[in-house]
């Protein structure tokens, strides 16, 4: 009879890879619905995986108490996607498609995106699974299901709101300034009304917007409750507030009735409300209304958004200090100042330069480039050119390499599962996912290096709209032109007094004299 010997295995087995999950939460602060608050869907998911011999929790991504129809506004869920664009995720956990988006636009754009990456998503609530693609239909009722829920129920709290504002039964939510709230009634607050009474007095005084901020922030004031120091805007709120007078005028903005749901300035498109009297005043009706025609006349009422017109806004950059240059208005001339220089002068030697002079220099560049812009242009888009056809002559395409992962995932998925059910032994399942895994991550290393190359394009489709510019051009530039300025210009560096260097679309950097 034969012996048999056995021969102990020398290598340590393998681990098996497991499929990295992720669970994405989100739910209502004010949610009455235990199963569905924020803490029992962590605690659930955290402990489905616990065991788990095929998945592992990567993280848990969880949006609590703010609004589900802005994606935007879910930084958890930005995050998620971030991750899943990293490559470290490959499914992802939600417990319905309401949580995980509120509009059929929003659901598949990410659902396609996801995919295409080779991750899967599964709903529990509606047992949907995007790994087979004749779900993509059931998302699609779905997600508009939720988008008509959500839009429904904005609906009627905006319509009860309204409702509240128009009998005058409406609780203010937020309170300015100089106020407190106390049983939905606005109460002075009388440390706090003193600077609001001082503030007034100031400018009507002869003092500016900048120069009342910075009193306030030199005497140690804080703005608010978290301290923040005073600016020129925060004085201007201020001083145009009629809630200061005892009066209230509801629904300055309004809540858009189609998604996104964004709020918008109401400049007639809905009802608002002026209600008098509706509590305790700090200024009189006197001094408030002097205020509002002052402000005018120094054109500093509207703030801000008057100066979004000009070309050279949010333009122009200090290279000695970094800040951002602002317009003014000296003498009936415009200038352009560097905001350090303009708050201390002692802290930034750079004064302010005439509008007119910056015009003549954008112009002088301009035709500069259009004199020589082939033997500029030219050979850099040459080069990037053959850059270009190097890299596609390796016959990639990032698509090509996306659906392939995407493919390479789904089998690591199928193979879980016949591991799972009892189909697969557990050898086989470890060499074939760790040959799946190897494939996969060699892809990743190619979508890594083609990624790289995505501003290159960029780079080259600039450079390109820039040589386009001056080919179509028939003769040189005599006066400043706007649209030409914001096609090309990305800003504007002021080295010093008598230099400038005009950063251009394309990564081109030229220096021009003032």
């Amino acid at each position: 009879m034969p012996t048999v010997t056995v021969i102990q295995p020398t290598i340590a087995e393998e681990k098996a890879v497991k499929i990295r999950c992720a669970a994405y939460c989100r739910v209502s602060s004010d949610s009455e619905d235990q199963l569905n608050s924020f803490m029992a869907q962590t605690r659930y998911y955290s402990q489905i995986f616990e065991d788990s011999e095929t998945e592992e929790l990567i993280d848990i991504y969880a949006d609590e108490g703010i609004t589900g129809t802005r994606e935007d506004k879910r930084s958890e869920f930005q995050r998620l996607m971030k991750d899943c664009r990293k490559g470290k995720i490959d499914r992802i956990y939600t417990k319905s498609i309401s949580r995980f988006a509120r509009n059929t636009r929003d659901c598949l754009k990410n659902v396609r995106e996801l995919k295409s990456l080779g991750i899967t998503i599964y709903f529990e609530k509606e047992n949907i699974d995007t790994a087979n693609m004749t779900d993509e239909m059931m998302i699609t009722i779905m997600g508009g299901l939720a988008q008509e829920e959500s839009t429904s129920i904005s609906q009627n709290m905006q319509w009860s709101i309204r409702k509240r504002m128009a009998n005058g039964t409406y609780i203010v939510s937020h309170v300015p300034y100089g106020y407190t709230k106390s049983g939905g009634k606005m109460i002075v607050n009388p440390r706090e009304a003193e600077i609001v009474k001082r503030i007034y007095e100031d400018f009507l005084n002869g003092k500016g917007l900048l120069r009342i901020s910075n009193d306030l922030n030199a005497g140690s004031i804080p703005k608010n409750s978290k301290g923040e120091p005073w600016n020129k805007n925060v004085v201007r709120y201020v001083l145009t507030n009629e809630k200061y007078i005892g009066d209230c005028l509801w629904q300055k903005k309004f809540t858009e009735n189609v998604f996104p749901f964004r709020k918008s300035k109401n400049q007639g498109q809905v009802d608002s409300y002026y209600i008098t009297d509706a509590h305790e005043p700090i200024i009189s009706r006197e001094d408030f209304t002097k205020v509002q025609t002052l402000l005018k006349q120094r054109g500093e009422y509207y703030g801000n958004t008057e100066f979004k017109q000009y070309p050279l806004t949010m333009k122009i950059f200090c290279d000695n200090c970094g800040k951002i240059y602002r317009r003014k208005n000296i003498n009936g001339k415009i200038y352009w100042v560097c905001r350090t220089h303009d708050n201390r002068a002692k802290d930034c030697p750079n004064k302010a330069i005439a509008q007119k002079l910056i015009y003549i220099s954008f112009i002088r560049l301009c035709n500069k480039l259009w004199y020589n812009y082939k033997q500029i242009l030219v050979p850099l888009q040459t080069s990037l050119q053959d850059l270009k056809l190097k890299r596609f002559s390796r016959n990639t395409n990032v698509m090509d390499i996306h659906k392939e992962i995407a493919k390479l995932k789904e089998q690591t998925h199928v193979l879980a599962r016949l591991k799972t059910k009892g189909f697969l032994d557990e050898a086989k399942y470890i060499e074939q996912t760790t040959e799946l895994t190897a494939k996969i991550n060699k892809l990743q290393v190619e979508l890594k290096k083609l990624s790289r190359s995505d501003d290159e394009d960029e780079t080259l489709e600039q450079i390109e709209m820039l040589f386009d510019f001056f080919e179509k051009r028939d003769k040189p530039i005599t006066e400043f032109e706007e649209s030409t300025f914001e096609s090309i210009v990305e800003k504007i560096v002021v080295i010093d007094q008598h230099e400038l260097e005009f950063h251009l679309i394309g990564g081109l950097k030229f220096k021009e004299n003032i």
